[in-house]
């Protein structure tokens, strides 16, 4: 089956193409981090627009390099959400609208699981089941996964997911959007025990993350040290490395106690945060005296990407469509109204089960 991959949930336009037999066999992506940069943050409206701009262009750009025609395409998936909700509309549009004109059946995908998923691109990949620590802009979670569809939510940010207070707290430092990665580089200059900063719900006896006092504590400090004219070099790198070091040494006990608790010896690691060397250093040292194995997605497919979407697009339909057709990608029935819908705010442990209908 030849499974086309749309995401559209924020400020990154992927499109990819995925063959059920042979593997992926085209991807591109398009940053609107230029867009966006002026602003210090993402503007949705501006975000839409984009996405329209490139959605076309990226599509014959994946079909030319994998030397596919659209004809040859079983199946549409896109990004139904979390997500803003004119980013995801534009995606699912061009979707529904591409899909229609095909005569081809189209899927909405959760975006967090496309990044729960996208571990299964690494070499080799991991078994089911496993814990999975899903970290991004927007998103912070701790799940027992026992296989498609079926997540256990065991903890979750209350406030500010971790990549949030990376980018808030590289902006207080002074750092250019997107901070979280240039937060990183600065923190890689820093000396350690300069600073000694909340470790929130670290002893709460629970597996909720809270960052929010985090990155009060950074504007705290900030503003002492402005006012005391320390604001220097030195000044920001050391605080960097301390917020970091606060962070992995949080997100690395939750993890660990969520692999004690659940009995699993995989864990997954996915999200944009995931590619933080700091973090996968303390999660490695956290977890070098245990059984435990980490798998990560390769770099390019931490952050947004159509393959993600594309690759759970095929196991979705797989598990929903296989057992009532002939498997090749038909259906009984193909639904040519155009109604389609996006959900802004969709909970990834509220996914409908193996077996129900997703279309």
């Amino acid at each position: 089956m030849l499974v086309l991959g749309i995401e559209s949930s924020c400020d990154e336009t992927g499109l990819a193409l995925y063959d059920s037999e042979r593997g992926l066999l085209s991807h591109a992506l398009h940053s609107q981090v230029e867009v966006h940069a002026p602003y210090g943050g993402v503007v949705p409206e501006l975000a839409s627009r984009d996405h329209i701009r490139r959605l076309s262009p990226l599509l014959r750009q994946v079909l030319q390099v994998a030397q596919c025609s659209p004809t040859t395409i079983d199946l549409v998936a896109y990004t139904r959400g979390p997500g803003l909700a004119g980013a995801l509309l534009t995606g699912a549009a061009f979707a529904e609208s591409f899909a229609c004109a095909l005569g081809k059946p189209a899927i909405g995908i959760h975006h967090l699981e496309g990044h729960l998923l996208s571990p299964l691109f690494s070499d080799p990949p991991p078994a089911f089941p496993f814990v999975a620590l899903l970290v991004s802009g927007g998103h912070s979670q701790l799940l027992d996964v026992q296989g498609v569809g079926n997540y256990r939510l065991l903890g979750e940010t209350l406030d500010d997911a971790a990549g949030e207070a990376f980018d808030k707290s590289a902006m207080l430092l002074g750092l250019p959007y997107p901070g979280g990665a240039a937060l990183s580089q600065l923190a890689d200059k820093g000396n350690s025990g300069h600073f000694n900063l909340p470790r929130p719900l670290l002893s709460s006896g629970t597996l909720d993350f809270s960052f929010s006092g985090l990155k009060t504590a950074v504007r705290t400090r900030v503003a002492q040290a402005q006012q005391e004219d320390r604001f220097d070099d030195d000044f920001r790198s050391d605080l960097a490395l301390a917020f970091q070091e606060a962070m992995c040494e949080v997100l690395c006990a939750k993890t660990l106690t969520a692999l004690q608790n659940s009995g699993r010896q995989r864990l997954v690691v996915a999200g944009g945060v995931g590619a933080n060397h700091q973090l996968r250093n303390s999660l490695k040292v956290t977890l070098r005296e245990s059984d435990v194995h980490i798998y990560y997605p390769p770099l390019e497919f931490c952050t947004d990407n159509g393959a993600m979407i594309a690759l759970a697009g095929a196991m979705r339909w797989e598990e929903t469509t296989c057992k009532q057709t002939d498997c090749r990608g038909a259906r009984q029935k193909i639904d040519l109204s155009g109604g389609f819908s996006v959900l802004p705010r969709w909970p990834l442990h509220e996914l409908s089960p193996p077996g129900a209908s997703y279309i």
